[in-house]
């Protein structure tokens, strides 16, 4: 079992906790380094063979495997895998996440515990097209709804727009970029799921890539239908 360790000065901690029906219970902790907001491996072995970058390699992964043996996500992946790689998607368990601030529970399915812990190593591993969201990274929302995602995707957009102005540097309030960059997360999703079929032996893990493609479809559609469904709550700004 993995247990917490404390946030010290340097680390941030989340902490997964996964109680079943039959009494069993997981823990997983994920630690975050405060500096960089990257994931920090728990263990330093040689990862397995589905972890080489040329494994499945994403179409649009920029990196070499001259420079990088292994893909940094399925790399960081390795003990999530080895956690919970035989259990199945929709066996339901109540989910409690200590966070650096708060403490999060519910009643859920281990697809969706599973993907909201693969969306957190995910946005903390040096991949190029996932470090975009190192920003919802920090400020973790377990169970969020397909709403609340939205909206924490694209204010985190807007304000790294705010910072480019601020630094003098080309910004866009047009959202078509931030649609681009989760164009880019499916083609990855997809690809991840690919190499995971060769590292367990049930679905759970595949099936909670599979919920984090079809997430990142549901933003981009938002996105484009110019999230119209949240308008109503900024009227105080002016907005009809």
């Amino acid at each position: 079992m993995m247990t917490l360790e404390h946030s010290d000065q340097s680390n941030w901690v989340f902490l997964y906790k996964l109680s079943f029906a039959d009494d069993n219970r997981l823990e997983f902790s994920i630690n975050i380094d405060k500096t960089s907001n990257s994931f920090i491996p728990s263990e330093q072995k040689p990862p397995p063979a589905w972890a080489a970058l040329d494994y499945q390699q994403c179409s649009n992964c920029p990196l070499s495997k001259n420079e990088m043996p292994h893909c940094p996500v399925a790399a960081n992946l390795v003990p999530l895998i080895e956690l919970c790689g035989s259990m199945k998607s929709y066996q339901t368990l109540t989910l409690e996440v200590a966070t650096p601030e708060r403490t999060i529970s519910g009643e859920t399915t281990v697809r969706r515990a599973i993907s909201s812990i693969l969306g957190l190593i995910m946005a903390t591993s040096a991949c190029p097209h996932t470090e975009f969201f190192k920003p919802m990274a920090r400020f973790h929302l377990p169970l969020a709804s397909d709403e609340e995602t939205i909206y924490r995707t694209t204010s985190m957009f807007l304000l790294a727009q705010y910072f480019l102005n601020k630094d003098g540097k080309s910004f866009t309030m047009e959202l078509d970029q931030l649609t681009r960059i989760y164009k880019e997360l499916q083609i990855i999703n997809r690809a991840l799921a690919r190499r995971l079929r060769a590292a367990i032996s049930e679905d759970a893990a595949v099936n909670g890539i599979i919920l984090l493609d079809l997430l990142t479809q549901s933003v981009a559609w938002s996105i484009e239908d110019g999230l119209e469904s949240i308008r109503y709550l900024f009227k105080r700004y002016g907005v009809e």
